[in-house]
């Protein structure tokens, strides 16, 4: 029998840059929870956000105190009621948790929409998540984890299940020539998804070169960077270039795995008949994209949006197990518990050429 503290470290989040290193109480586990010992959390550009107040979180006042994480990945240690009667988790099972956990009570949730839940609570947006030793999830969202899927690696299923989301948005097909916009740790992933789904051609678009480097191991056929002169990827007109590579027939997907609003009208330039754009990352809350109205509708274009991974965590566990997404390759530092200030500065500022930074414990 596994020995449950009374006490945890975590790092509580109070506000804009002020979060503390604190002993607090283990969750107590309900009927209908599961308690983890956290073992990896990943840091997302979202948890950067607010750290530095750039976004509010999901609580009533938009601040703390809350402990943040939402990628994050361990083991079970204690089962509730409801599920230990069910027999669905054992004490020692190895698990990640989808940390949007919706209601399923709801009309939306009812229809299907359960990413669009109104009434759903965010593991580390609007309660507590996993910069902690321990935390609580509701068991109809825990996901068990293969032997071969490394804690680090169950930590990345979050974004993973994001970017299964964004490709089948998407509709890949064979031999289809495809641009991905933004090689982040979501974005490289989306290559990886897209090539192996039959693409014919895939072209990634970024401003780091050193990512871009990844992404061609990731998949990508072709990279460019329209920012940098002096990178030897460097571009100045992406959609000519795009139109040259795909034999002036332009592109028949284009996926935005950034918020960046240039990318964004771009995307829309570069795409050809009978395409579909997907936007994926998030913009800017007063952001205008124009759509060339007449052209998309004689080109028979179809512009979609990808929010969150409704129904495709198993998808996403699985590409991880059989090596379709090698996501160990953007892992890229990995810091203590202790430390995750310094992991959160690097992850914002960019040191040392990171892509996913992890914190395990």
């Amino acid at each position: 029998m596994y020995m449950i503290p009374d006490k945890m470290k975590a790092w509580v989040f109070y506000e804009p840059e002020v979060m503390k290193y604190e002993e607090v109480p283990v969750p107590e586990v309900k009927d209908d929870e599961i308690l983890i010992k956290v073992k990896a959390c990943g840091i997302c550009g979202s948890d950067v956000a607010y750290y530095w107040g750039a976004s509010p979180l999901e609580t009533p006042t938009g601040k703390g105190p809350l402990i943040l994480g939402h990628e994050f990945a361990g083991e079970v240690v204690k089962v509730g009621r409801i599920p230990a009667e069910r027999n669905l988790f054992q004490v020692g099972e190895r698990v990640t948790a989808n940390p949007v956990q919706y209601c399923n009570a709801c009309e939306v949730c009812y229809r299907g929409f359960v990413n669009l839940c109104e009434n759903k609570k965010v593991l580390g947006v609007s309660t507590n998540g996993g910069f902690a030793e321990y935390m609580v999830s509701h068991y109809t969202h825990v996901y068990k984890l293969p032997s071969s899927v490394s804690f680090s690696a169950g930590a990345f299923v979050e974004p993973l299940a994001d970017a299964v989301y964004g490709v089948k948005n998407l509709q890949v097909g064979l031999g289809h020539k495809v641009v991905v916009f933004g090689p982040g740790p979501i974005g490289l992933a989306v290559v990886a998804l897209v090539k192996k789904s039959g693409a014919g051609k895939v072209i990634l678009v970024g401003t780091r070169d050193y990512r871009l480097e990844i992404g061609k191991k990731m998949g990508a056929d072709e990279v460019i960077n329209p920012k940098e002169k002096s990178s030897p990827y460097y571009v100045e007109d992406v959609a000519k270039r795009v139109s040259e590579l795909t034999g002036g027939k332009m592109a028949d997907r284009a996926i935005v795995v950034t918020g960046n609003k240039e990318a964004m009208q771009l995307a829309l330039q570069l795409s050809g008949r009978r395409s579909v754009v997907v936007y994926f990352g998030l913009p800017g809350a007063k952001d205008v994209v124009e759509v060339p109205a007449l052209e998309s509708i004689l080109w028979d274009k179809t512009i979609r949006f990808s929010w969150l991974a409704p129904f495709t965590w198993v998808e996403a566990i699985e590409s991880i197990a059989s090596g379709l997404v090698e996501v160990d390759k953007l892992v890229t530092h990995s810091f203590p518990l202790e430390k995750l200030p310094e992991a959160l500065v690097v992850a914002r500022e960019k040191r040392g050429n990171p892509l996913k930074v992890m914190v395990t414990m």
